[in-house]
């Protein structure tokens, strides 16, 4: 299983990249689009819907996608507010986790708050990926704020394995702990700042950013914390299958779904 997750990282990773790196930012929007859909459809598994309503709420929230670039109309106003909202959300999703039960059982109430927060993560995350390529040097910067979730969910694991002794969130996910934690944030850290200086991060404004990607970091860890939830509460192992070794699309992006609108916004009002 393991020779086989790394073939697909190998894969994955390169893809990623060039992507980033290299697609307008109208090809990336719709390529991210695709994905992040993706991630929506493993969701909605994760919350009992199956069948045509899960391929009508899949469509309703693609049609948000094109109604949010529509309505834009060159402005980059409402992918701000979209980044606000997320943020807004995963504000929520910490209260969320603090009542491990609340949505543990199939009542129409709590599949309802579940279906709204598949929007919630997934609309918000897209728009603000969006927000941070279409900006100036934006391939660079969408390459930092990924990287830096990817790294500190590799110096997470890998802090846990060697030091991990305090359990972060035992009944949620029993492998993370606190050194786990702390090891991720300084691997984002320093990932955050080298490739923040290579994107044109000004000396005056290294603080800001700093402080943007430790936030971007715990948020992430915040968004993979929410999905275990999502899987505790299904009685699910992964999101799904479509990865070779590494489970669902839902099971990669968790974490860059809450990192993204901490650090558009973060971008946003510190102007770095």
């Amino acid at each position: 299983m393991t020779k086989t997750r790394v073939i697909a990282a190998l894969i994955m990773a390169p893809v990623a990249i060039c992507a980033i790196l290299f697609l307008p930012s109208q090809w990336l929007a719709a390529a991210a689009a695709l994905v992040f859909l993706t991630g929506l459809w493993e969701w909605l598994r994760l919350t009992g819907i199956v069948g045509l309503p899960r391929t009508v709420l899949v469509v309703l929230n693609l049609l948000l996608m094109v109604l949010l670039v529509w309505a834009s109309a060159g402005s980059m106003v409402l992918f701000q507010l979209a980044a606000l909202v997320g943020v807004g959300f995963w504000l929520m999703a910490l209260l969320w986790l603090r009542f491990f039960d609340f949505g543990a059982h199939e009542e129409s109430s709590a599949r309802m708050l579940k279906l709204a927060a598949s929007t919630l993560a997934i609309i918000p995350a897209w728009a603000s990926l969006v927000l941070i390529h279409a900006g100036p040097n934006g391939h660079l910067w969408l390459l930092t704020a990924l990287t830096l979730v990817w790294a500190a969910d590799s110096g997470a694991y890998f802090a846990g394995r060697t030091f991990g002794k305090h359990k972060l969130a035992p009944r949620i996910s029993p492998n993370k702990t606190i050194e786990g934690l702390l090891g991720g944030l300084v691997a984002g850290l320093l990932t955050a700042g080298v490739f923040g200086w290579f994107a044109g991060v000004q000396l005056s404004q290294f603080g800001w950013l700093m402080l943007v990607s430790a936030v971007a970091v715990l948020a992430s860890v915040l968004g993979d914390l929410f999905e275990s939830l999502l899987k505790r509460h299904a009685g699910a192992k992964d999101s799904g299958h479509i990865i070779p070794g590494h489970g669902g699309v839902l099971d990669r992006i968790d974490g860059v779904l809450a990192a993204l609108p901490v650090f558009a916004l973060g971008k946003e009002i510190f102007g770095f």
